[in-house]
Parts: structure tokens; sequence; C-alpha cells
């Protein structure tokens, strides 16, 4: 029974564990909140530069530092694991998202943008951001899709 108990208990701490490092930042979103990309979808084939649209329904659009609730501004992460996995992952969630050539920032409320790939396979995911590039609580983000770049 003992080791039932410690079990159980191991158990939900993991899983506690897990729920809170998917938490985002202090800024609550509203949980009916999608982002999505409009014109693209996993396994398409594009040329550079790729057009990205980006969708956001169940919350508005509204630059950096902007503090209006049930707002954010777009982050587009570009081959990297999804958010709040890898190297960084935790950090993204707790103290907001890298300016970087895998995290590119919308803080102007911008809805779509150009992007210069490479040739071949690369993976993209939207995140929404705070008013302080923080993940929001729960975190509002796209699948992650796969997309080729033709030669």
């Amino acid at each position: 029974m003992k080791a039932i108990t410690t079990f159980g208990t191991a158990l939900g701490l993991a899983l506690g564990l897990a729920t809170a490092s998917w938490a985002g930042g202090e800024t609550p979103s509203n949980p009916e909140a999608k982002v999505y990309f409009v014109n693209l979808e996993d396994g398409a084939t594009v040329a550079s530069p790729v057009t990205v649209v980006f969708g956001l329904s169940g919350m508005g659009v509204a630059p950096a530092g902007t503090e209006k609730e049930n707002t954010g501004h777009h982050h587009l992460l570009i081959d990297r694991p999804p958010l709040g996995q890898g190297e960084d992952g935790a950090d993204e969630l707790s103290y907001g998202l890298p300016a970087d050539e895998h995290h590119v920032h919308f803080g102007g409320g911008q809805t779509e943008t150009q992007v210069e790939l490479t040739p071949g396979s690369h993976t993209l995911q939207l995140v929404l951001g705070d008013l302080g590039h923080v993940p929001h609580t729960t975190p509002i983000v796209s699948d992650v899709i796969t997309i080729t770049v033709s030669e």
C-alpha cells in the first residue's frame, strides 16, 4: 500500500510541475483564444521569401508595451522546438521570448510578414506574447507546422 501511495504522490507532483511549467507569465489569456497560420498549412511547399499571415481569434492584437486586457502581439518561432521545450523552454514561459533568428518579434502589432528561408525543411510556430513578450497564462500557441522551401 505504501508503494501505491508513494507512486500516487510522485505522479501527482510530476503532473503539478508539468502544469506549472506550462503556465506562462502573469497576464491571463482568454481560454477560447486561438492563434493560427492563415495562409500556410503543415506540409506546404513554398518559395522564399515566405509570406506568413497570422490569425488570431478570441483576443486582440496590440503593440508590445500596451496594457490592455485580452490583447497581445505575435511572435514567430522558426526552426526550434515547440514553445516551452528545448534548452530555454522554461525560461521562455516565465521570462519572455528572446529576440534572435529563431524568435521573431512583431511588437508593432503586425499581423503578417515575409521571411527569407533557405531551401529545405523548416518548422514554424506562432506564439502570442503579452505587453512584455511573455506568453500568457495559459499560453496561446499555434500547432507547429513544417514547410518546405523550394530551390
